[in-house]
C-alpha cells in the first residue's frame, strides 16, 4: 500500500463508449485544447486592437491543416507503425488513435494561417504573437491525453512521482490496446516509470508564462513571442525527449525529435534576433481586418449627383412674404395698410431689391 501511494496511478482505460459512439480522451483533450487557444488568443488580438473574431476566422483554416500537418509529421518519421510487414497501411488515417507530431501541425497550420491572414489583411507575424501562449497551453492539455492513453513515458523510477502503467486488455481486438481497460491493475514489468508527458505539461506551463510576461514587459512584435515560444518549447522538449523509451527512429545517435528540436531552437533564436530590427510592435491600426465593420464610423455618402437647392413650395413661399412683410406695415395705421393693399405693384413699396424680380434657383 505504502509503495502504491508512492506512486501516480494510470487510468484503467482511455475510451468509454456512449453507445455504439467511442468517447476518446486523447480527442477529447485536443478538442479541448484548441478551444483555450482561440479564445485565449481572440482575447489578446483585441487587446493588441486587432478586429474582435479574427482569431475565429483563422482557426478555420489552420486548426485544419494542423491536424493534418501534425498526423502527416507522425507518419513520416514512424512509417514502420504502419507500413511495415503485419501493419495496416490504412491505421495511418486513425488520429484517434494518437500520434499528432507538434512540428508538423505548427508547420502546416501556419500556411493554413496565412492563407487567412492574407484574406482578412492582417499580418501573420501580428497573429502568431497573439496565439503564441495558446498553443503552448493546448499542448499542455494535449498531454493530459497521453496519460490516459499510457504512452510517452520514461524508464523505470523509484521516485515519489513514478508512473504505475498497467496491462491493458482488449478481447476484441488484443492488438489495440489503447482501446483496452486495464483489469486487476496487473503492472507492466517496467512500472513505476517517469512520466514525461507530465514533465512536458509543467514545461509548457511554465513557457507559456515566460511568453506572457516577456510580451508584457518588452511589447514583442513581428512575431518574437512566437519565436520566444518555440525557442522555450525545444530546450525542454529536447532533454525531455531524450527521457523517453517508446519506439522511434534515431540519426547519429539521437531520436529526430531531438534534431528537430536543435534546428528549431538555433532558427528561432536567429529569427528572435533578427527581427528585433524591425523596431516597436506593430501599430495597432495595422491589426484591423479589412472587412471589419466599425460602428462608429459615418455611413458613406452615397455616389448620386449633387443635391440642387430646393424650391421652396408656394405654402411656405407665401408665409415667408407674409413674414417679411409684417414688420414693414406693423406699425401703420389701419386704413394705410388697406390702401398699400389696394395700390398697384408698381407704386409698391419692397423690403429690399431682390423682391422686384423672382430669384432663379437652378442657377450654379
Amino acid at each position: 500500500m505504502s509503495a502504491y501511494l508512492a506512486t501516480i496511478p494510470s487510468p484503467d482505460q482511455g475510451v468509454w463508449h456512449l453507445g455504439p459512439i467511442p468517447l476518446r480522451a486523447y480527442a477529447l483533450c485536443i478538442i479541448a485544447g484548441i478551444i483555450v487557444a482561440i479564445w485565449w488568443g481572440e482575447r489578446r488580438w483585441a487587446a493588441r486592437g486587432g478586429t474582435k473574431g479574427t482569431v475565429i476566422d483563422i482557426a478555420v483554416f489552420a486548426v485544419p491543416f494542423g491536424l493534418v500537418g501534425g498526423r502527416l509529421y507522425h507518419v513520416i518519421t514512424d512509417p514502420e507503425l504502419y507500413f511495415t510487414e503485419g501493419k495496416n497501411p490504412w491505421n495511418a488515417f486513425a488520429i484517434w488513435d494518437g500520434g499528432l507530431g507538434i512540428w508538423g501541425a505548427i508547420a502546416l497550420g501556419a500556411v493554413g494561417a496565412l492563407i487567412a491572414c492574407r484574406r482578412k489583411g492582417v499580418p501573420l507575424p501580428a497573429m502568431a504573437d497573439a496565439i503564441a501562449p495558446g498553443i503552448v497551453v493546448a499542448q499542455a492539455i494535449g498531454r493530459i491525453g497521453n496519460y490516459f492513453n499510457q504512452e510517452l513515458y520514461g524508464a523505470h523510477t523509484d521516485l515519489p512521482w513514478g508512473l504505475e502503467v498497467y496491462q491493458r486488455f482488449n478481447p476484441e481486438d488484443p492488438d489495440n490496446l489503447l482501446n483496452g481497460v486495464a483489469t486487476g491493475h496487473i503492472p507492466l514489468p517496467e512500472s513505476p516509470v517517469h512520466p514525461t508527458f507530465l514533465y512536458e505539461l509543467i514545461w509548457n506551463l511554465l513557457v507559456a508564462l515566460l511568453v506572457v510576461w516577456a510580451d508584457r514587459r518588452f511589447k514583442l512584435g513581428h512575431g518574437r513571442a512566437f519565436a520566444l515560444y518555440v525557442a522555450g518549447y525545444t530546450v525542454g522538449r529536447g532533454w525531455i525527449e531524450m527521457m523517453r523509451t517508446d519506439t522511434a527512429n534515431h540519426i547519429l545517435g539521437l531520436r529526430v525529435n531531438v534534431w528537430t528540436s536543435i534546428l528549431l531552437f538555433v532558427g528561432a533564436v536567429v529569427y528572435f534576433v533578427l527581427a528585433g530590427k524591425r523596431g516597436p510592435r506593430e501599430a495597432p491600426e495595422t491589426l484591423v481586418s479589412k472587412d471589419a465593420v466599425t460602428p462608429d464610423e459615418p455611413a458613406a455618402a452615397s455616389p448620386a449627383e449633387p443635391s440642387e437647392p430646393s424650391e421652396p413650395s408656394e405654402s411656405s413661399a407665401a408665409e415667408d412674404s407674409a413674414s417679411e412683410a409684417e414688420p414693414a406695415v406693423s406699425g401703420e395705421p389701419e386704413h394705410a395698410k388697406v390702401a398699400a393693399a389696394e395700390a398697384p405693384a408698381s407704386e409698391k413699396p419692397s423690403s429690399d431689391g431682390a423682391a422686384e424680380e423672382p430669384k432663379k434657383t437652378d442657377e450654379s
